[in-house]
């Protein structure tokens, strides 16, 4: 049935190991881990963060070995390995290095035999979405096609990268929407390429967060389990052309506007049968390394009863 885990991004300042260890100790089947290229951190939350070094997975066999079989010992599935860049930044030098990064990350998934890498489209945020999308048709295919060879599904999580100025006007990933993604599956038919869902970031952009798990079942390669809730009286206020985050914020499963019964009804009516991943971005718990072990438990425990 479904598997349940966590990104391990919010674990960064735990190795590897220790990132197994609490996985293995609290009752979870697998964990999406974060292979963010160890010469190109990012600043940006919950980014930079390096649990798996893919590029010496495919320098050093002993390392790979050693990380795949750390994790069998402990009874964890690795979900997938995470990767969230700008693809498409509007800095060519840095989007072909993002972009070769994700290329690195599906061999290195390969040759420690997963199936899955999570990751953005990206986005020019001064662009429209027609420009975004010729842009998309011009390097996307390049990409997929190094999955197909390696038989590595890419999930395309659909979270808009807007939240504030900084992210102003356009956000950086183009994946958000449903007729997006239709356009996106026009352009690369491949079923390689597919869906990292997240339902939260559904609630805020006041859209239906049920019925696309109907609508792309046959893309659903992997799912985030976040919350999102938004704040009414904050929306009177400042109205859906404000950024984001001042009238909304990320939380905890259950502690937002997620219809989390209807959700997992929908994921067993469609037979989904893969990894379901706790994703904490709830800044109420960041105080300290205990909040966010107390912020992946208390996920855990209110999921349960979905999952038997």
């Amino acid at each position: 049935m479904l598997k349940l885990g966590f990104v391990s991004a919010i674990l960064a300042d735990f190795g590897y190991e220790h990132v197994i260890d609490f996985a293995a100790n609290h009752g979870f089947s697998c964990v999406e881990i974060m292979c963010w290229p160890t010469d190109n951190a990012d600043a940006r939350r919950y980014a930079g963060v390096t649990h798996i070094d893919a590029n010496r997975v495919l320098t050093d066999t002993t390392y790979a070995h050693n990380v795949m079989y750390y994790a069998k010992e402990k009874g964890i599935i690795i979900s997938g390995l995470g990767y969230y860049p700008n693809p498409l930044d509007p800095d060519t030098e840095k989007a072909v290095y993002y972009r070769e990064h994700i290329k690195q990350l599906i061999r290195a998934a390969a040759k420690l035999g997963l199936h899955n890498v999570n990751t953005f489209i990206g986005r020019n945020p001064a662009k429209n979405i027609t420009e975004n999308l010729k842009i998309f048709s011009e390097v996307w295919p390049d990409i997929v096609k190094v999955a197909e060879e390696h038989n590595v599904k890419i999930g395309i999580e659909n979270c808009p990268m807007f939240f504030t100025n900084d992210e102003w006007p356009g956000g950086k990933n183009l994946a958000t929407t449903p007729a997006i993604w239709d356009r996106m599956f026009e352009i690369i038919p491949s079923p390689i390429l597919g869906l990292n869902y997240d339902p939260s970031h559904l609630i805020w952009q006041m859209m239906d967060e049920i019925q696309p798990i109907y609508q792309y079942k046959d893309r659903l390669h992997h799912i985030h389990l976040k919350d999102a809730k938004v704040y009414k009286d904050k929306l009177d206020r400042v109205g859906i052309m404000a950024n984001p985050l001042e009238y909304h914020s990320p939380k905890l499963p259950g502690l937002g506007d997620v219809r989390w019964r209807q959700f997992f009804a929908a994921l067993t009516d469609v037979r989904y049968r893969g990894p379901v991943c706790i994703e904490v971005e709830d800044k109420a718990y960041e105080g300290s390394i205990e909040d966010v072990k107390s912020a992946i438990l208390t996920s855990r425990n209110y999921l349960r009863q979905f999952l038997g």
